[in-house]
Order: C-alpha cells, then sequence, then structure tokens
C-alpha cells in the first residue's frame, strides 16, 4: 500500500472565499480532472477525516474527493446558519468557484443531514449521495427518536444564546488537550465501543483522526457546537422531498446513532437504498467509503434526474 502522508503530501489544501466574505476550507485527493465528490466530515471532525483506502480507491476509480471544512472548523470562517439546509448556499458558492457543474456528495455521522439538505436544494446538481451512519432530524414532522441529538431539543434556547460562548471554550479545550491526544485516544480506546475499539486499532485510522481533529483545533473547533444547535432544529426542508439517489450505510451496533436513525432516513427518501453491517458501530462505517464512491461514480456519467425510484 502507497505511503499516506495524512499531514500534507497527498492532499491538496485549499480555501474558498465566499462572497460575503468568509473563506471555506478544502482538503482534496485524487485526480483533478476525476469526478469530484464532496466530502461532510462528521461531528467532530474537518476536512481530511478521510480513510487511507479511500485514497487509493479513489485514484483508482477516478474520484476527486474534497473534503470541506463545515463553519467554525479548521479553515472555515466562524458563522451561525439558521437552518442546516441554508448549508447548501455555501456548497453552490463553492462549486461554481471550482467550476463544478455536477458532483456527488458522501457525508459521516453529522455530515450526514448537510448532505441531504444539498440534495434538497440542488437536485440538478448533485448526481448521488451517500450517509455513513447518519443522523436523523431531532425536531420537526421528521423527528427521530433515541440517541444524543434528541436530547439537544430542551436546550435549544440556551444552545442559541451561549452558542459562541461555549463554542469558544470548545476551541480552547482541545487546544489544551492537543499534548494528551494520544492519550485521549488510548482511553477511548479501553472504554469506548468494542466495535469503534477494533476499527480505530488500526495504525492509519488512528493517525487520520488524530491528524484531521488536531490540524483543525489549531485554527478553530466551534463546529461541533454550531453543529448541536442546527441538530436540535428543523432543518429546514422535508426529508421526504430529496428526489436525489441516496445510498445509506449503518451499523446494528451503532450506540452513538442508533440504526433507528439510518432506518428512517431510508424509509424517507424515495430513492434510496440502505445497507446495514452487522455487528459493527458508528466510525466503523467510514469502512463503507469504497463502497459509497463506487456507487457514486455509477451515476457520474448519467444525465441529470436518470434515476429511477425504488417505489
Amino acid at each position: 500500500m502507497p505511503n499516506h502522508d495524512i499531514a500534507g503530501e497527498r492532499w491538496r489544501i485549499s480555501e474558498v472565499c465566499l462572497q460575503d466574505g468568509r473563506t471555506v476550507g478544502l482538503a482534496e485527493f485524487g485526480p483533478v480532472s476525476g469526478f469530484p465528490i464532496f466530502w461532510f466530515h462528521g461531528t467532530p471532525g474537518a476536512r481530511r477525516q478521510v480513510p487511507a483506502q479511500a485514497m487509493d480507491h479513489a485514484d483508482r476509480v477516478g474520484a476527486r474527493i474534497i473534503g470541506v471544512d463545515r463553519p467554525g472548523i479548521g479553515g472555515s470562517s466562524n458563522h451561525h446558519l439558521d437552518r442546516v439546509i441554508n448549508y447548501a448556499d455555501d456548497i453552490a458558492e463553492v462549486a461554481s468557484a471550482l467550476h463544478i457543474d455536477r458532483f456527488g456528495l458522501i457525508g459521516l455521522s453529522g455530515g450526514g443531514p448537510y448532505v441531504l439538505a444539498v440534495c434538497a436544494a440542488m437536485p440538478d446538481q448533485v448526481a448521488a449521495a451517500a450517509v455513513l451512519g447518519g443522523v436523523a432530524q431531532s425536531a420537526g414532522p421528521e423527528k427521530a427518536t433515541g440517541g444524543p441529538v434528541p436530547l439537544l431539543r430542551p436546550f435549544t434556547k440556551l444552545l442559541v444564546r451561549a452558542r459562541e460562548p461555549l463554542a469558544v471554550g470548545a476551541t480552547a479545550a482541545i487546544k489544551l488537550a492537543t499534548p494528551a491526544a494520544d492519550f485521549v485516544f488510548d482511553l477511548y480506546m479501553k472504554f469506548g465501543p468494542k466495535s469503534d475499539r477494533d476499527f480505530l486499532a488500526r495504525p492509519e485510522m488512528r493517525e487520520m483522526f488524530l491528524v484531521d481533529l488536531l490540524a483543525a483545533s489549531q485554527v478553530s473547533f466551534r463546529a461541533i457546537i454550531y453543529d448541536a444547535v442546527l441538530f436540535s432544529r428543523w432543518w429546514g426542508f422535508d426529508v421526504s422531498d430529496v428526489a436525489t439517489p441516496v445510498y445509506f450505510w449503518h451499523g446494528d451496533s451503532d450506540l452513538i446513532v442508533p440504526l433507528s436513525h439510518g432506518e428512517q432516513l431510508a424509509d424517507l427518501v424515495p430513492n434510496s437504498w440502505l445497507s446495514v453491517i452487522p455487528g459493527q458501530g458508528h466510525l466503523a462505517m467510514l469502512d463503507a467509503a469504497e463502497d459509497a464512491i463506487d456507487v457514486i461514480m455509477t451515476y457520474a456519467t448519467a444525465p441529470p434526474n436518470s434515476a429511477g425510484s425504488r417505489r
């Protein structure tokens, strides 16, 4: 297997300036001429939260993977979105700046809601999408139960009022914890869910998570609080209106985002398919990255809106 320098050599690090003056941090790998797939990181996470094997696979199949820092993390400016759906405006500007007319989407965990938002807002530009262990809505008519996200609902007003102080505190705490990152990681390896421990025991996975989170936190780590606010609200669109083909992967032993979230999302999206991974937890869904890339690449040359419904 080729040597992966997650700190930079295989990544093309850049920023896009939006019309309102904000910046969006990007990290790309795979051929520049390949079919573009935007990758939305989890919560917590940042633009380089992509497994090493996905890099090799992108090279093999001709996929241009573009990791995007959400507002308040890494290379992206601090910004308070009103709803999850508003994130699609940022992606529309990023795609235009990169001269990308059509693309795929992959989102891990907390990146899942943003994948669905872009699908809802830009149906003619998204060829297909994949959600790995994605979070369902915790408010509104399509709300799900179970997992930690619905627990945020009673604190929505407090989160909004205290959002920025909490965000500043989160960034400061992560910076202070940086020297002990290996120790914290080892603690999770000792007490975290077994399926995640087995997954993170791989050296390349440890490197990916540590480098990604620590590099992002050197600049800003506000996104985890910003996400918490948005996930406690209605997303601003109905998931059942998403017409894009969406493929879901979810572990049946996920203790962070329960399988019921993946089942509900797959049931709501008309053109969707759910793969339940037996015995696997939350972070192990990154093992589906290669399959997700393959699925999206099958739509790369298909005309828009050419996929048939599963119903």
